[in-house]
């Protein structure tokens, strides 16, 4: 049964015993327990992974009314990780997110909607070097639970695919054997733990 009832039965959420309609409420987005990832290709031929490690966020569930469910994400750019000390100093320069124009990456949803099963989609506004342009993440709901501290929680697996000139973050260099050094297209990653607040 998915996270927002869509079902009228006594099943519960990923059989953690939480009734579904209990779920609704507002949570805030766990950073120790959450990864906000991306993946670019490189010279053509690879993947480089990468991930932000500092940021903020809040969702807002509605059981009743999936359409009224909300998120948002703050994001410090200066907190991205790529695993080479260079190439994140790269990744910060005014090459790409000039990080210290703009500090900050941010998410606000637009829209929300229910798929069927565990699978949701939201819309919103994603906003790069001042940029803001619409993206839309697949969701998947992993289940409910309460933590041995007394959290209750909730988790999602999310998807996107986005190109990064959309936002103006255009730097390349061409390679002598054809293409370009880094893709166009960045496929986005979620795993998130949002805890309700009390």
């Amino acid at each position: 049964m998915g996270i927002f009832g869509r079902k009228n039965d006594e099943t519960t959420a990923a059989g953690t015993g939480a009734d579904t309609a209990a779920l609704t409420g507002d949570y805030t987005v766990d950073p120790a327990h959450t990864t906000l990832g991306f993946v670019a290709r490189h010279a053509m031929v690879t993947n480089v992974k990468g991930s932000f490690q500092e940021f903020e966020g809040t969702l807002h569930l509605d059981g009743e009314n999936p359409s009224k469910s909300t998120a948002s994400l703050d994001i410090k750019m200066d907190s991205i990780t790529t695993g080479s000390p260079d190439r994140d100093g790269h990744l910060k320069s005014a090459d790409f997110f000039k990080i210290d124009e703009f500090p900050t990456m941010t998410f606000r949803s637009t829209e929300a909607e229910a798929l069927g099963g565990e699978d949701y989609r939201i819309t919103g506004d994603l906003t790069i070097l001042g940029v803001t342009r619409p993206v839309t993440i697949d969701l998947e709901f992993n289940g409910a639970a309460k933590d041995p501290f007394g959290n209750e929680r909730v988790g999602f697996e999310g998807k996107a695919e986005i190109k990064r000139s959309d936002w103006g973050v255009t730097w390349n260099a061409a390679l002598e054997t054809g293409g370009v050094l880094v893709s166009d297209k960045i496929k986005l990653n979620f795993d998130i733990s949002a805890i309700k607040n009390a």
